[in-house]
């Protein structure tokens, strides 16, 4: 494996292309390595949890039984895979793609790379982003927290579109994001405005409660139950002492940097699954890139996405 040489990350072991390939030659080497990430001590009946499992059994796409309750499984059953007639290895090229490429992966170029239609790539996408939903604990501190809103630029958009309201929130979506000092681990989400009600219940939830937060000057988090210290933006200052809130504002532009250079567009529906991907993504930059993959797939488990339930 290469060593990767992305700006502070030189200590990570990278995974070059060609590496991918021969890691993942075939569904079958991809199958596996799936298996081996869900089942380290050999196959398990996602239904009955049993592990008293026929393996390798004559047929295509269910090569496991289950001899405690006789259900026939693959290692997609019970996954974000489940149901999908697109191959393990595509699946698990995917997952690197999206796992490596920091602004994120449009479903046009997965479409293209993985050779399956843009609706495919879209779910699929949809699929994996999945993975990185998880509760994370919650955060000891020193923590920043700040809010932002996502959407389209005003020159970007078609002539009937615009609102020409200049520059600002309108027409597009808040978020609220928090970033823990010691872990370098973000959590963010899409929120529904940009009061007190809308942001301190998603700090408070994800903080200890001995935590100190530093926020901006923004209204909304004086009423915040935690030690508060803040930085005043509006008159020009970005540093007090200790409090700032530069490493949350950083994630804003990444995000934004993959909104407005790879995706173009981010629905309002769709929106928090691409914060969560960010976030997840962003969690993960200190492992190497196997084990990032290997977070991913596990990620996987347990989780389900029906196309019925991502557009209805």
């Amino acid at each position: 494996m290469t060593t990767a040489h992305a700006p502070g990350q030189s200590y990570r072991t990278g995974i070059s292309l060609i590496e991918l390939f021969r890691m993942f030659p075939d569904d079958a080497t991809a199958e596996a390595f799936f298996a081996a990430e869900r089942w380290p001590d050999g196959p398990e009946c996602p239904y009955c949890k049993s592990d008293n499992v026929q393996s390798g059994a004559k047929h295509k796409t269910m090569p496991f039984r289950c001899r405690a309750c006789r259900k026939r499984f693959s290692v997609k059953t019970g996954t974000v895979m489940e149901a999908s007639n697109v191959g393990c290895q595509k699946w698990a090229l995917a997952a690197f793609l999206l796992t490596t490429s920091l602004k994120g992966v449009s479903s046009m170029k997965l479409h293209r790379d993985l050779q399956v239609s843009q609706k495919t790539a879209w779910f699929m996408a949809h699929r994996i982003r999945q993975a990185w939903i998880n509760d994370g604990g919650l955060f000891d501190g020193p923590v920043e927290a700040d809010e932002t809103f996502i959407g389209r630029l005003e020159g970007n958009k078609h002539a009937a579109d615009k609102l020409h309201a200049g520059r600002g929130p309108v027409g597009k979506t808040a978020v609220v994001g928090i970033k823990d000092r010691e872990t370098g681990k973000v959590a963010a989400q899409v929120v529904s405005g940009t009061d007190a009600a809308s942001l301190v219940p998603f700090i408070t939830d994800r903080t200890d409660v001995e935590a100190t937060v530093y926020t901006d000057e923004h209204g909304a988090y004086r009423s915040l139950p935690r030690r508060h210290e803040t930085v005043a933006h509006s008159v020009g200052e970005y540093v007090n002492g200790q409090a700032h809130t530069n490493g949350i504002e950083s994630f804003w532009s990444m995000l934004k940097r993959g909104y407005h250079g790879t995706y173009h567009q981010m629905s309002r529906k769709h929106l928090d699954r691409y914060v969560t991907e960010f976030a997840g993504r962003h969690n993960q930059r200190p492992m190497d890139t196997i084990d990032q993959l290997r977070d991913v797939v596990r990620g996987m488990v347990g989780k389900r996405l029906r196309y019925s339930d991502l557009i209805g």
